[in-house]
C-alpha cells in the first residue's frame, strides 16, 4: 500500500529516522533481528526509557495521560520505521494493556501511582488471565478473592503468564462472587504487587526452548481493596476493553512487511526445485503473492481502526479481524521462510540467536532465528483469545449472525 505523504509528514518521517539512528544501538537491533523474543529486561528498559525521554513511548494513549497526539498517518510512519530498524517490541502488558484500563476505569490514586511508572518503564507488568482447565473459556476462571476487611485474600493460579519471572506487578481477573447468575458477572479486576507474600512463579519452557511463559500460584495472597480497578464484579467489562486493545496490537502489519522483504531476499538466492532461484518458482510466487494480498487488505483495515480511534471511537469487535488475519499471515510467512532456507533450518539452538553466546551457529546467517520464531509463533493464533473464538465474536458482533 502506498501513501502520499504531506510535506509535514515527510519532515516527521525524517525526525523519526534521526531518532532511531541516534538512539537504537546496533547491537540491540541485531539481537532483535536474530530473535525478537530474546531481549533482556535491562535492554528493554533502556530502550523504552529512550522512547519516554523523547515523548514517544505511548502513541495510542490520550495526550493528557502521556500520549503523543499523533495522527493515524504519523503512527503508521513511526511503526514502519520501528520495524525497519529492528527495534525491540515494547513490553505490551503495561503500555498496551493495563495502562489504558487504568486511565479509563481506574481511580485517581491508581492513575497517579501506576501511569507514570508504566510510561517511565520503572515497573514491568504481566497478565493474569488464563488458568489451568479454563482454556479459551476465560469466564470459567476459578482464582478466588474473598474480602477480609480492607483486603482481598486471593487463592488460585494463572498459567501461560508471559514475563511473570521479570514482572513487578500483575493485573489479574479473580472471582469475587460465586453465586452470580452468569459467570462473567462475578469477576473483578485486581492490581497485585508480585513481591506480595504467597506468590510463586514456576517456569514453563516453550517449544523453542526459551523461558517466556510461567505458571503463577496465589496462596492466601493479601491484596488491598484499593487495588481493585472499578467496581467489584465488573471486571469482565474491563477485561473485554483490555482484550480489544491487545487484539488490535497483534495485527503486526509492519513486522510482516519486514518478513516479506526478508523472504524475497532469501528466495532470490536459494535454489528452487527447477534448479533456479526459488523466487522463479511459480508455485512459490503464487503462495507469496496470496500472503501479500492478504497483508495489503489487513493494512487497510488496520489504518481504518487507527482512524476510528483518532475520531474518539474505541477499539471495537473489529479488533478480532486484526487478530485473526495478523496472526495467520505471520504464521504463513514463518512457514515460507522455513521452507525457503530448507535444511539449514533443521540444526537449531536458541543459544545461536544470542549475541553473547560462545556457540557459533553451524548454519548460514539467513537461517539464524527463523526456527525459534516459527516455533514460538505457533501459539499466536491461540493467545489473546483463540482465533476460533475471535470468529465467533466477528459473527455475532460485526456480522450480526
Amino acid at each position: 500500500m502506498q501513501l502520499e505523504f504531506t510535506a509535514g509528514e515527510r519532515a516527521f518521517a525524517k525526525e523519526v529516522e534521526a531518532f532511531f539512528e541516534a538512539n537504537l544501538e546496533p547491537r540491540l537491533s541485531e539481537q532483535v533481528r536474530r530473535n525478537p523474543s530474546y531481549v533482556s529486561k535491562e535492554d528493554m528498559r533502556r530502550w523504552q526509557k529512550a522512547l519516554y525521554d523523547r515523548g514517544w513511548i505511548a502513541p495510542n494513549w490520550p495526550e493528557e495521560h502521556g500520549g503523543t497526539g499523533w495522527t493515524p498517518t504519523q503512527k503508521f510512519i513511526f511503526e514502519e520505521a520501528y520495524q525497519r530498524h529492528y527495534a525491540p517490541r515494547l513490553s505490551p502488558f503495561g503500555i498496551m494493556m493495563v495502562g489504558p484500563v487504568i486511565y479509563t476505569f481506574g481511580s485517581e490514586a491508581q492513575k497517579a501511582e501506576h501511569l507514570p511508572a508504566i510510561l517511565k518503564s520503572d515497573v514491568f507488568w504481566c497478565q493474569g488471565y488464563s488458568e489451568p482447565g479454563s482454556g479459551s473459556d476465560l469466564a470459567s476462571l476459578r482464582t478466588r478473592a474473598v474480602q477480609d476487611g480492607d483486603e482481598y485474600v486471593v487463592n488460585g493460579s494463572k498459567i501461560w503468564t508471559s514475563g511473570a519471572h521479570h514482572a513487578d506487578w500483575i493485573f489479574a481477573l479473580v472471582r469475587t462472587d460465586t453465586e452470580a447468575a452468569k459467570q462473567q458477572q462475578g469477576i473483578s479486576f485486581l492490581l497485585i504487587d508480585m513481591t506480595t507474600p504467597g506468590i510463586e512463579v514456576r517456569p514453563i519452557i516453550s517449544m523453542d526452548g526459551g523461558h517466556y511463559l510461567n505458571q503463577v500460584f496465589f496462596t492466601d495472597v493479601r491484596v488491598p481493596v484499593s487495588n481493585r480497578v472499578g467496581e467489584e464484579n465488573r471486571g469482565w467489562t474491563y477485561a473485554k476493553f483490555l482484550l480489544g486493545n491487545e487484539r488490535a496490537g497483534v495485527a503486526g502489519v509492519s513486522k510482516s512487511r519486514m518478513k516479506v522483504e526478508r523472504l524475497k531476499e532469501i528466495a532470490s538466492v536459494e535454489t528452487g526445485t527447477n534448479g533456479g532461484a526459488l523466487a522463479d518458482d511459480p508455485e512459490f510466487r503464487a503462495r507469496l503473492g496470496e500472503v501479500e494480498a492478504r497483508l495489503g487488505a489487513l493494512e487497510i483495515v488496520n489504518l481504518r481502526t487507527l482512524a476510528a480511534e483518532e475520531k474518539g471511537g474505541g477499539v471495537g469487535p473489529e479488533a478480532s479481524i486484526l487478530k485473526i488475519c495478523g496472526t495467520e499471515i505471520e504464521q504463513a510467512l514463518n512457514e515460507l521462510l522455513i521452507e525457503a532456507v530448507g535444511v539449514d533450518a533443521i540444526p537449531y539452538s536458541l543459544e545461536w540467536t544470542r549475541l553473547d553466546t560462545n556457540e557459533e551457529p553451524p548454519v548460514a546467517d539467513r537461517a539464524v532465528g527463523l526456527m525459534s520464531e516459527h516455533l514460538l509463533k505457533r501459539a499466536a493464533t491461540i493467545y489473546g483469545g483463540s482465533n476460533e473464538i475471535q470468529r465467533n465474536i466477528v459473527a455475532k458482533h460485526v456480522l450480526g449472525l
